[in-house]
């Protein structure tokens, strides 16, 4: 056993028991140990265990804590200054940056964003930005998707409807809105549409578990793909709209 600590985070679970407690469920199974310890630090930045400008522990903490080598803590540090989390400095440590240099495009930051107690501000996040982006991406799809990316857009909505669980609906929920933005045509929502994926997967996920009629919310899916498929750019954009409401409502309803 004692060869095989630097093989799996899994030792963490060894480590004192403040420190189990606090990372509980976050290890990841079957990545390399600097990833899986980047995501157990990652995850309790993101959700307020060392908030911005606390000064981390060193190496020699973090590796015994985790029973893994100083090298692997070191690349773990390194991955999370790259999403801008960290910055180092020799003698001083390695800190937690201000919020606002976070990468919050990063597909880890955002998982762990989903992921943290302020659930509330995750989904007000993404909602706001699904209200500047999808209506005028899905308007510009509706001019000048092909033919090819209508049918995987209307794929995703009949799977949508056909789904006999909430993974299966959500991971098709997904694919239709990320299949409209690259019918949008525009080179920049592609990425970007790709970056998101996890955000709005998690946002998927919550309202179709919170919605009381599935069944509407499939429709107004449904409208959507219509306005895209006979090409109407302003219905589009509003059927989009009606979407947009919907869930909203389904947020507001959560924080009562």
């Amino acid at each position: 056993m004692r060869g095989r600590k630097d093989k799996t985070i899994a030792a963490a679970g060894q480590a004192a028991p403040a420190e189990r407690s606090k990372g509980s469920g976050a290890q990841l199974v079957g990545t390399s140990v600097h990833a899986s310890l980047a995501n157990e630090i990652g995850m309790r930045i993101v959700r307020g265990d060392y908030p911005p400008g606390t000064i981390l522990p060193n190496e020699a903490k973090w590796s015994q804590t985790f029973e893994v080598s100083r090298s692997a803590v070191r690349e773990a540090i390194k991955m999370l200054m790259a999403k801008s989390l960290l910055s180092s400095r020799p003698k001083v440590g390695s800190w937690v940056e201000p919020r606002e240099r976070w990468n919050l495009l990063d597909r880890d930051v955002l998982g762990w964003y989903a992921a943290a107690p302020d659930r509330e501000a995750f989904l007000r996040t993404v909602q706001e930005f699904r209200h500047i982006i999808e209506p005028e991406a899905t308007a510009l799809a509706a001019e000048r998707r092909t033919d090819e990316q209508m049918v995987e857009i209307s794929t995703a909505c009949r799977e949508m409807g056909e789904a006999t669980s909430l993974a299966s609906r959500t991971q098709a929920d997904t694919r239709f809105h990320l299949a409209i933005l690259h019918a949008s045509g525009n080179e920049l929502l592609v990425p970007l549409g790709v970056l998101i994926e996890s955000a709005l997967n998690n946002l998927f996920v919550f309202t179709t578990r919170e919605t009381s009629d599935v069944r509407h919310a499939q429709k107004l899916h449904e409208a959507i793909e219509r306005s895209i498929r006979l090409q109407r750019p302003e219905a589009a954009r509003a059927a989009v709209r009606k979407l947009l409401a919907n869930t909203d409502q389904v947020i507001v309803r959560d924080r009562r």
